[in-house]
């Protein structure tokens, strides 16, 4: 039989335990994988378990869990050629639907049974990788102040998110941040940056959606100066799907871009998790870095 290494976020408020582990081993075995299952205790445990892996006999490792754990486990790959499975078992999954893959977990095993390898870039800011979107302003400080509710008040995740969103848009700072995008300099002043691996579909039902995954670029979306219902307008505007004509919006693609902010120290956000990082921001795409198994 084949082997397979499989990560599973097993921390708590994860809700995988040692039934979900059985289960999975179950899965892939019947599908003709000898699966080694870890459930690992946070993100360190998450990356020194991506480390035995990548050094193990296993044919292929796989990651299980949200965004943050997919990257966590695929950071330890990039670069490699290892082969990298994702199980779509966290809340979002983006990157495992941009990929294409089943949320079903029966059906996710067996699709990384059957797959095919493919190549996919990835995105990294100041030698951390990301391999949806990072971000800086909003975004950031919402998760940032949702998680410190979650450990000083217990607050359930998505009751902390609540408030913590609702404190951002009552404070709703500003950024100021200088843009260098392939020797295109900008100011601006805007409440959010965002930069997403490959380019995101901003206007419709699909927005948030990458339709691929190897185009080489990064994608930088800046909003000038909008209020709070400037926001609104934004978003009624991106559903219309007349979006990349607002003149407050800028949409930019390049392969590396700088972002300067006025604080030395600044919190980034990468696939969810949150950093504080030295500015300047210097963010690059690496073309084909990643290979992952795909559904055939």
């Amino acid at each position: 039989m084949r082997k397979a290494a499989v990560i599973v976020n097993g921390s708590a408020g994860s809700g995988h335990d040692q039934d979900t582990a059985r289960t999975l081993r179950e899965q892939f075995g019947a599908a003709g994988i000898e699966a080694a299952v870890t459930l690992a205790d946070g993100g360190a445990a998450i990356i020194d378990a991506a480390h035995k892996a990548a050094q193990s006999d296993a044919e292929l490792v796989v990651g299980g869990g949200g965004d943050g754990t997919i990257n966590a486990v695929a950071s330890v790959l990039v670069g490699t050629g290892r082969p990298f499975g994702v199980l779509p078992l966290g809340t979002l999954n983006h990157f495992a639907k941009d990929l294409g893959m089943p949320l079903a977990l029966d059906q996710a095993v067996r699709a990384l049974a059957t797959g095919r390898p493919r190549q996919v870039d990835v995105g990294e800011v100041n030698g951390r990788i990301f391999l949806n979107n990072s971000s800086l302003g909003l975004y950031p400080d919402i998760v940032h102040d949702r998680e410190k509710q979650q450990r000083r008040l217990g607050r359930r995740k998505w009751l902390a998110a609540a408030w913590a969103s609702l404190a951002a848009l009552r404070r709703y700072p500003f950024l100021s941040v200088r843009l260098v995008v392939e020797g295109q300099r900008l100011a601006r002043r805007t409440p959010f940056v965002f930069i997403g691996n490959n380019q995101y579909t901003m206007q419709g039902f699909s927005i948030g959606e990458r339709a691929r995954l190897d185009q080489g670029v990064l994608s930088l979306y800046v909003a000038q100066r909008p209020g709070r219902l400037g926001l609104l307008r934004f978003a009624l505007r991106a559903l219309m799907g007349t979006l990349a004509q607002d003149r407050d919006f800028d949409v930019l693609l390049a392969a590396e871009m700088e972002v300067t902010t006025l604080r030395p120290r600044i919190r980034v956000a990468t696939d969810g998790e949150v950093t504080v990082m030295d500015s300047p921001l210097r963010y690059r795409v690496r073309p084909g870095a990643l290979t992952v198994i795909v559904p055939e």
